[in-house]
């Protein structure tokens, strides 16, 4: 590893334990840092917390805060390293979980179970993201059909068919809404990136599908970077092209629909992360998936954190927070891309 990248490596992880400290720190009732960390510390070691620090804190922290932070840095990471990936295998800067409806879709299957039954229960929990996850795959194979021109993934198509699928799956998922009675409300929160299960249990059962997810697409780097060949050079330099992109994609699908099943859909992390990365460390993917990994879980909990507390005591949801950060920057892709066409 290079010291470059090393630096870099470093310069994340420290951004993303500052932003859970903060995230966990900050609320209604803010914890100072210096108590905070000695409530961690206690915990780590077993013991019980100190005395002369207030009991509600470790309520405040072990059975509100933490929980819904590391849900959120599961949802943040997932969405950045997806959406890294997404650019990687269709080679365009516009690719996004968000963009290209495998978002909305991912959301579709997680309504289409939570219109079932909502699941309170751990088991019935761990089925969500595999509802999810159907939804995301069935997207991102229609999108890529329809925007595939010659064997290429023009911008402009790639746009067009995850708008238009994306446009359908929400409204598949708003008629599902309005004909469940008593869950119309919890959906929309979170259908607008509400994150609305709180407790251990979410987080327990989205870590299984993070961690196969993520463990693909960490060891995607090198297939990526032959990606960015064409696939006719690709193959000519021993890489089964096909074979990667599917195993590519379908890791990203499952991440989305990790963060999507218990996060809900939010947007523009998986666009804006990826770019930041590549302005800032350069387009080598063996470093660009690992960098937006962390950097998304950092993005997501300081845009959660904005959201707890711009209009407090309200609490907005993270969407609005990130596509009001996020729309301007996909419109300066958008013109830069279409510059560099030109």
């Amino acid at each position: 590893m290079s010291s470059r990248w090393l630096r870099a490596l470093t310069l994340n992880i420290v951004l993303l334990i500052l932003a859970a400290g903060l995230s966990v720190a900050v609320g209604a009732v803010t914890i100072p840092l210096k108590d905070l960390g000695r409530l961690l510390w206690h915990a780590v070691r077993g013991l019980p917390a100190p005395q002369d620090v207030p009991s509600y804190y470790a309520t405040i922290v072990f059975d509100l805060r933490l929980p819904h932070a590391a849900l959120v840095l599961l949802a943040g990471s997932a969405l950045g390293s997806s959406g890294a990936a997404y650019q990687g295998v269709f080679r365009n800067p516009l690719a996004d979980p968000y963009l290209l409806g495998v978002a909305s879709g991912a959301g579709l299957g997680a309504v289409v179970a939570l219109s079932l039954a909502w699941p309170q229960t751990q088991g019935g929990m761990f089925g969500l993201p595999a509802a999810a996850f159907l939804g995301a795959v069935v997207t991102v194979a229609l999108v890529y059909a329809l925007a595939r021109v010659d064997g290429t993934v023009p911008a402009t198509t790639l746009i067009l068919a995850g708008v238009a699928v994306g446009a359908l799956a929400t409204a598949l998922t708003s008629f599902l809404m309005l004909q469940s009675e008593g869950t119309l409300r919890r959906a929309m929160t979170y259908l607008m990136g509400g994150a609305p299960l709180g407790g251990w249990a979410p987080v327990l059962a989205m870590l299984p599908y993070w961690l196969v997810g993520q463990a693909v697409l960490l060891a995607s780097g090198h297939a990526l970077n032959v990606l960015q060949f064409g696939e006719e050079q690709a193959q000519q330099l021993g890489l089964h092209a096909q074979r990667a992109k599917t195993v590519i994609l379908a890791a990203a699908s499952l991440t989305t629909a990790a963060a999507v099943a218990f996060a809900g859909i939010i947007g523009f992390i998986g666009l804006v992360v990826p770019h930041i990365v590549r302005l800032l460390w350069g387009e080598d993917y063996r470093w660009e998936i690992p960098l937006s990994l962390l950097g998304g879980g950092t993005a997501l909990l300081l845009s959660d954190l904005l959201a707890r507390t711009l209009l407090a005591p309200q609490t907005l949801p993270v969407g609005i927070v990130t596509a009001l950060f996020g729309a301007p920057f996909f419109l300066w892709v958008l013109q830069r891309t279409k510059r560099q066409a030109a």
